[in-house]
């Protein structure tokens, strides 16, 4: 079993920045690949970012140029750090691993608005 712990999350207002942090425990060794989905009210649960053990990132085209995913493996912490924030990024945002079997933290909520 693997826990995931978001946090970071809030209220900010467009054009503005977010840095979500995402801390793992549990059984991580096999966990192949880390990254964030979100889900807005109404909408399906969709992938913002991943990144791979061996450092290869992969974005939304809806968040390209704007968020950065990262990692910190002697924290076993995973980053989203988010710029230039539109009122559409507000949603759930949910941490993410996959091994054998994928696992989710319980989410963080994040609202764009002015």
């Amino acid at each position: 079993q693997v826990q995931l712990v978001e946090s970071g999350g809030g209220l900010v207002q467009p054009g503005g920045s977010l840095r979500l942090s995402c801390a793992a425990s549990g059984s991580i060794f096999g966990i192949y690949v880390w990254g964030w989905d979100r889900q807005a009210p109404g909408k399906q649960r969709e992938l913002v970012a991943r990144i791979s053990n061996s450092g290869i990132t992969n974005y939304a085209d809806s968040v390209k140029g704007r968020f950065t995913i990262s990692r910190d493996n002697a924290k076993n912490t995973v980053y989203l750090q988010m710029n230039s924030l539109k009122p559409e990024d507000t949603a759930v945002y949910y941490c993410k691993c996959v091994g054998l079997n994928a696992y989710w933290g319980q989410g963080t909520q994040v609202t764009v608005s002015s």
